[in-house]
């Protein structure tokens, strides 16, 4: 998720909880994904005055948007993401696919900007809680890009350590943060503060009481927790297969699982 120099808005009040799912990670390769460069929470921006005076809407990601939002990530997140600039995972149509799979859900965000064009978009998936009885899916195991599926068996790796549904038996559907990418040149306009602002409109609408993220980058959970999620879950990549399968660029140095709770008292999902 691409979020370097954004200003974070004052986001929804709410009380706190928190879940996570392993199940998501079968939906998609993290997030996470949030990536940016070191001054990401820099939070003066160098937009230029046009910029920062731009309006913008917030609107649900529609089927037809699937060509624009991918360019979008091509552009501003893909070649960022520290795991595949570590592995020079390069173009990747798996990588595409999953990026893009979650939005049949109907719970992603784009921010457009007056002339139309997408400058913001943050992928949700839900997360649903596995039956017992269904037989366990391996996300590495149907891939066949050599290098992506390094990153799958990682996130498969994360699912067999770590079950949220575990830790809050009680919840049976979360919303899952997927990818959040904003255009380098709409920075510090607020739009991952709003954008995230909607997918606690879509958890209270829903019954939803926790907002869940994975993220592969230092960078991307240090946004998150400045948006008030915190971390339930690390992995230090040296302690994964001793350390030689990955070894990105500092600070990227774990993987994290933060969640935030919007509303506890909220009764449970029916989605």
């Amino acid at each position: 998720m691409e979020v370097e120099k954004m200003r974070e808005q004052p986001l929804l009040q709410s009380k706190c909880c928190i879940l996570d799912s392993r199940c998501a990670l079968n939906d998609l390769y993290p997030i996470a994904r949030l990536t940016q460069k070191s001054d990401v929470l820099n939070m003066s921006s160098s937009s230029s005055k046009l910029d920062k005076e731009c309006p913008y809407t917030i609107e649900v990601v529609q089927p037809e948007d699937t060509a624009a939002v991918l360019t979008m990530l091509k552009t501003f997140f893909f070649k960022d993401e520290p795991l595949n600039t570590y592995l020079d995972l390069g173009e990747c149509k798996e990588l595409e696919e999953y990026s893009v799979k979650p939005l049949k859900d109907n719970c992603s965000y784009k921010a457009v900007n007056n002339k139309g064009e997408i400058i913001g978009v943050f992928i949700n998936g839900l997360m649903k809680k596995a039956d017992p009885s269904d037989p366990v899916e391996k996300a590495a195991d149907s891939c066949s890009h050599p290098k992506f599926k390094k990153i799958l068996s990682l996130m498969d790796h994360i699912e067999d350590q770590f079950n949220i549904f575990d830790l809050y038996p009680e919840e049976n559907v979360i919303l899952d943060g997927k990818i959040l990418s904003v255009d380098s040149n709409y920075r510090g306009l607020g739009i991952a503060g709003k954008l995230t602002e909607r997918g606690y409109e879509y958890m209270r609408l829903n019954n939803i009481s926790v907002y869940h993220v994975l993220c592969s980058s230092h960078f991307s959970a240090r946004v998150m927790e400045k948006l008030g999620f915190h971390e339930v879950y690390k992995l230090n990549y040296a302690d994964y297969k001793d350390g030689s399968m990955f070894k990105p660029a500092l600070p990227h140095v774990a993987a994290r699982i933060l969640v935030k709770d919007v509303d506890k008292a909220k009764s449970k999902s029916t989605l």
